[in-house]
């Protein structure tokens, strides 16, 4: 749905809307849904913690869509840390981090 939104927009579309502000304006949501999230896990209903998740999630999928970057490309990078200790993949992004994008 959000990459038929994008290449077919409505006017009548949250995910439109999102769309066209492009990564900054999705990005705000995603930071706004995963502290609502954690705020969820802290101390609400699991049925709350699932909504937030949900909404979650979903910002994301939009924040990707806006960069065109596909669901499989994250998919890959998970793959590829299985089996890894997440504190060594930790310290070695950390390590060749020069600030730039990857």
């Amino acid at each position: 749905m959000i990459a038929s939104r994008k290449v077919d927009p409505s006017a009548r579309s949250y995910t439109t809307k999102l769309l066209a502000g492009g990564p900054a304006a999705a990005g705000a949501k995603v930071t706004e849904e995963a502290e609502e999230l954690v705020r969820a896990a802290c101390g609400e209903t699991e049925d709350r913690v699932v909504s937030e998740a949900a909404d979650l999630l979903y910002h994301t999928l939009v924040l990707l869509a806006c960069r065109d970057v596909p669901l499989a490309r994250v998919e890959e990078e998970l793959a590829r840390r299985f089996g890894v200790s997440g504190l060594d993949e930790k310290a070695a992004r950390t390590a060749g981090d020069t600030g730039g994008s990857r």
